[in-house]
């Protein structure tokens, strides 16, 4: 089970901003997609950083009568950690867990963006194939002893 399978599944929709965006567009984009983090890119599609919820409340908490001004580039976290596609699901989620973070960009290779995986869609993934699994294994118990 890899995080191909993962994309495959969910779709490659990828939302990005530029460094120069406004922290509370950010803020309006997450809400009204119900998303928990956009990438940061340059035009030439280069990832720069990411931004989430967490990182808009922090920036909230920080300056609580100042956020209005305050651009993506100056709260966005610069590391991002990012996984290939043939990344297992659980080498994914252990990554999450330790950085204590939710999100994943997916790149090839060559660096180019493929898509980002949440916490939640590996999750789903999981269950949807222990939900395949059992089924299989319902299906072959009864094609063996009930013949």
């Amino acid at each position: 089970m890899t995080i191909a399978a993962v994309l495959r599944r969910k779709g490659a929709d990828i939302v990005s901003v530029s460094p120069e965006t406004l922290a509370v567009e950010v803020a309006r984009i997450i809400t009204s997609r119900r998303i928990g983090a956009v990438l940061v890119c340059e035009p030439d599609g280069r990832v720069v950083g990411i931004i989430s919820e967490r990182d808009i409340v922090r920036a909230v908490a920080d300056r609580p009568n100042a956020t209005h001004g305050v651009f993506v580039r100056d709260i966005m976290t610069r590391e991002v950690v990012m996984v290939g596609p043939e990344t297992p699901v659980q080498a994914a989620l252990e990554i999450m867990d330790e950085g204590y973070f939710r999100h994943l960009p997916v790149v090839d290779g060559e660096g180019r963006l493929l898509g980002i995986v949440s916490v939640r869609d590996l999750v789903r993934h999981r269950f949807a194939q222990q939900a395949q699994d059992v089924e299989s294994l319902k299906a072959y118990v009864t094609r063996t002893y009930m013949h």
